[in-house]
Parts: C-alpha cells; structure tokens; sequence
C-alpha cells in the first residue's frame, strides 16, 4: 500500500551518520522491493543486521502436486484442516502455480521459538478465526476475525494467538501485492469511488526495540525450502524507520461494496491486485434494485482465470451444500455459475449478509495432496438437475 509512513527514530537525511547517545553508529538498512525501482523502507539497527552465527537445517516445503492439469471443478473443505501447534507446520498449501500458494492453517500455538522471514513471497492472511497481535521487525498490528494482514516479503515476523482456536486463509504471492489501480489516482492517493480509503489501513504503531546478542533462529522460506538460521543479535533491534514498505492491516469489515442497479462483475469486489492474480471480498450489501433484476450472478466462462471462493460466513445464496470454511475452484475453459435453483431464489430478494474472499488467477492452479484430503470429487456434477 503506497502510503509514507514513518516510526520510532530516524536521522534528518537518508545515509548520513546517525549516532546513539554514547557516540556508537545505529546501522542503517534499506529495506527495498524490485531492485531499486520499487516500495522500500529505510530502517536503523541497534546492531549490525548481518551477523549470522550458523546455518542449521534446511527442508522442503515445496507442495505435493495430485493434479497438475486440472479442468475439474471442487469443493474443499477447509475446516476438515486438522490444527496443529506450530504455525509454519499447520500451513497446508491447497492450490498453487508459478504465481502463488493458497494455503489452509489452523494453527494452535504463537510463535515462540523462532522468527520467521518468507523471502519467496508477499504473504496476504486472512483471520477467519482468532484474535492476536502481529510482531514484525518494522511493529506490531493487532488482528481479529476479517482482518487482511499484508506482510511483505521479507518481512521478519512472529504472530502471537490469543486462543488454540485460529483459522487462516494465506495466500502466498510471488509478485507484489498492490491496492489496485483503478482505485487510485496518479499519486497514489485512493480515488472517492474506491471501496475503501487510507482511514482503513491500519499500520504499525508499536515498534518493539531489543538491544539483546545472543541465538536467535530465523525460519527462512527460499524456492519452498525452509533455512534455519541463527544471528547473533535480536532481529527486531530497530529503533526506527521511514518509507512505503511495511506490513499493514485492512479488515474486510471496512470494505464498502459497490452495487447497481443490474449485476455486477466480481471485479467491483477486487481489494488487492498482482499482475498474477487479484484477490476481492464479497460483503454484505443491497442486491441489484432493477425491478427485474436478478440477483444471482450470471452463468459465465472465465476462459483466462481459475476462479477460487473461499466461504467466510453468510448466506451463500448462489451455491447449494456451501458451508463457512469452505473452497471452491473453478477453473478456466469451462463455465460456471449458480447452482439449480439458485437463480430462482434470488428473485425478489434485496440484499445479502455473505461473506467471502475470491482468488482470480491468470495461470492455471495446480490441485495438492493436501487439497484432495479434503475434497468434495462430486461437486463438478453439482449443476445437474
């Protein structure tokens, strides 16, 4: 999200001298995307932020492929996902291309022993379930149920759970995650017909400084490999930064739909965008006012895009048998739309209280062993009368 943001401590200019009280030099670091060319931040260390000590383990995390070219549509169901207490071995990766994963977690237990850094991806984790705070080199953010919590890659993080009871939806993106563009002006600034604003974006207020040496292990994601990593300093020693490169919070809650008076695309939806994928939330809101509008959306053929739903809460109105925790894939080349009777019911109807986030990507997805442990192999036959 292009907003300058700034906390904690930092020198009157980039790159010149910044010393502590006792005359000793903080240790500047630019923190930056796409070369030189993209977001960054400028950040200041207690501590030199390159002292590694030992490489320990290295492991795959590379996903499992059941289906590599798939035309099938399915229903998984995503709280069939079985917790677990770490978080890096609760993420199941369900669906996934060149592009990106889309992955499961229910996670029990924070993180406590370890730091974690994804250098392969922008990661976007939606909370369906459970409360906690965010912990990030660059500071915190508190989240609750429908939050988006967008960690750049990176990005140094831990994440703390209030309860055992947590349910996630990740999505892990190899391209940079933007607000979209129709939505802003040649500034940056959000335009007054975006379905949100500057207001919403919650970034980090609380900047947690440790001035502390010892082990510490940083987890880090490389090509789905996992390296352990262990520095001889606290990784979250900042004490200040400026820029555009940070993590922030945006809750789907403050997402203000667009309707009309006839239906409506799911493009009206879209709140995060790649030149990969698009991700949208579907939210409660007044159905099409036409008086002969119908609600259900139109039966359609994305012949470019896999289209993904994950189901948070709500009257899914257009699909039969859909409950909250549940994936639809439908993917490209085939075409897809309300299940029989859907179109019927909506007849009449003036709003709805769903719930949803929808991945749209351009490459095809791949379905993982993962996925097919908790699918539903009928649901393609689910349009017949």
């Amino acid at each position: 999200m292009p907003i300058y943001h700034k906390l904690g401590k930092i020198p009157h200019k980039r790159h010149i001298q910044f010393r502590k009280e006792n005359g000793d030099l903080y240790y500047e670091q630019l923190f930056g995307t796409i070369g030189f060319d993209g977001m960054s931040t400028n950040m200041y260390h207690e501590h030199r932020p390159t002292q590694v000590k030992e490489i320990k383990n290295q492991y795959s995390v590379a996903p499992k492929i059941a289906k590599a070219n798939n035309i099938q549509s399915y229903r998984l169901r995503g709280f069939q996902v079985q917790p677990q207490d770490d978080f890096l071995e609760s993420r199941k990766i369900v669906l996934t291309n060149s592009d990106c994963h889309i992955v499961l977690a229910a996670p029990k237990k924070s993180t406590t022993d370890y730091f974690y850094k994804n250098t392969d991806s922008d990661e976007v984790i939606f909370i369906h379930r459970g409360t906690g705070k965010l912990r990030t080199m660059l500071g915190n953010l508190d989240f609750k149920y429908g939050d988006y919590l967008v960690i750049p890659r990176g990005m140094i993080y831990k994440i703390d759970f209030d309860t055992e009871d947590n349910r996630l939806f990740i999505v892990e993106s190899r391209r940079p995650v933007y607000t979209p563009k129709q939505y802003r002006n040649w500034f940056g600034q959000l335009l007054e017909h975006s379905p949100f604003c500057e207001r919403d974006i919650r970034r980090p207020e609380e900047l947690e400084t440790y001035d502390e040496k010892g082990e510490f292990l940083i987890k880090i994601k490389k090509k789905d490999e996992i390296f352990d990593l262990v520095y001889a300093t606290h990784p979250f020693d900042v004490v200040g930064y400026d820029g555009f490169n940070y993590p922030y919070a945006f809750s789907i809650h403050d997402f203000e739909p667009i309707t009309g008076r006839i239906h409506l695309p799911p493009p009206i939806h879209q709140t995060f965008e790649t030149d990969a994928f698009v991700i949208c939330s579907f939210v409660p809101r007044l159905y099409d006012y036409h008086p002969q509008s119908i609600p259900a959306p139109y039966n359609h053929s994305n012949i470019d895009a896999d289209e993904v739903l994950y189901y948070v809460d709500g009257d899914f109105m257009s699909r039969n048998d859909i409950e909250a925790g549940h994936i639809s894939l439908h993917p490209a080349g085939i075409p897809h739309g309300p299940h029989p009777g859907a179109v019927e019911r909506s007849i009449g109807k003036t709003e709805t209280q769903e719930l949803a986030v929808m991945v749209d990507t351009f490459k095809p997805l791949m379905v993982t062993e993962e996925a097919m442990k908790i699918a539903d192999e009928k649901y393609y036959q689910s349009w017949l009368d």
